[in-house]
């Protein structure tokens, strides 16, 4: 890794229907032809808002009235490492235009590289905006709370709950916990008409995991870990961390999100004092992946949480 290391703020200015801006870098600069997303490098003094606020004035001409702060992430390329800080841009006043003579297209996300060739750096963002930036968390509790379970999960997917994770530590043993499995099944189907996914917590079997879409690992279990459970590609993994330290390691694993809590107490855990929201952006520095927040959250601490840099927000009672 070079020594030196470049602040770069990146926008990902999104539209409403969710596309994309991307530019082309243009001839006579490094990487010429291939997209990337708008920002430029911090002058001294700068915030990140602020370096990203300039440069979209000066390379697209408009004026930015909704930011926040998202993912920082460290990119080494042959001759300079980058820390990228990637920010979400959802509000401006005029049209983008290419004023350093870049070609500039709307993508979507999910098929940005019909474009062309994308910068490096630019793949690991595209590839973060399909999460989703709410979490619902299971708890269940045991069978005969099963259907009352399913009513509620049922109501939050109809309003838009796409990301689901089944965590039972608690199920009773006995002839009844093969219900669990029947659980899980009825947990697949109702989240899978609905398009959204299932992880299944790292407390239940690792056989599991494949049935559903992946696998969140306790952080007991992801600091046994030195690689990325194998799973299929289309697999997600997430991890629960509580420090910078866990954070940092959930990325050195792969994995592709994770929670960080809790910033509130909560009721599931009323004696783990909340790190709030000054712990949370301590921990999320140069995350390298997105972070969820965790304890104390629900659709109305979403905006706050986004304002301290959380990808969104993961929950039990209040998102299901």
């Amino acid at each position: 890794m070079s020594e030196r290391i470049v602040d770069v703020a990146a926008g990902l200015i999104l539209r409403p229907d969710g596309q994309l801006l991307l530019g082309q870098r243009p001839e006579g600069k490094p990487w010429a032809g291939w997209w990337e997303l708008p920002g430029g490098k911090l002058e001294p003094g700068e915030t990140v808002l602020q370096a990203l606020a300039r440069e979209l004035g000066e390379e697209l001409g408009i004026e930015v009235t909704q930011a926040v702060p998202w993912v920082t992430y460290v990119h080494v390329y042959p001759h300079t490492t980058v820390r990228l800080a990637f920010c979400q841009v959802t509000g401006w006043q005029g049209e983008p235009r290419g004023l350093e003579n870049q070609q500039l297209q709307w993508v979507d996300p999910a098929r940005a590289g019909e474009v062309g060739d994308l910068l490096p750096a630019t793949l690991p963002p595209l590839r973060w905006l399909q999460l989703p930036d709410t979490y619902g968390i299971s708890a269940i509790g045991g069978r005969a709370g099963l259907p009352d379970f399913l009513e509620r999960l049922e109501r939050a997917l109809a309003r838009g709950l796409k990301l689901v994770q089944l965590r039972e530590p608690g199920w009773p043993d006995g002839p009844g916990a093969t219900s669990l499995r029947d659980a899980l099944q009825a947990v697949l189907k109702l989240c899978h008409a609905a398009g959204a996914r299932v992880l299944v917590n790292s407390a239940h079997p690792a056989s599991w995991w494949r049935q559903a879409d992946g696998v969140h690992l306790r952080w007991a279990d992801a600091a046994l870990l030195q690689a990325r459970p194998e799973l299929p590609a289309d697999a997600l993994v997430g991890v629960s961390t509580h420090d910078h330290a866990q954070v940092v390691h959930a990325r050195e694993l792969g994995a592709d999100f994770a929670v960080l809590g809790p910033v509130a107490e909560t009721p599931s855990h009323p004696d783990t004092a909340g790190i709030g929201w000054q712990g949370f952006v301590a921990g999320t520095r140069d995350a390298g992946l997105p972070v969820l927040a965790l304890g104390g959250q629900s659709a109305d601490t979403l905006a706050e949480a986004r304002q301290h840099g959380a990808h969104g927000i993961a929950g039990i009672r209040a998102l299901i």
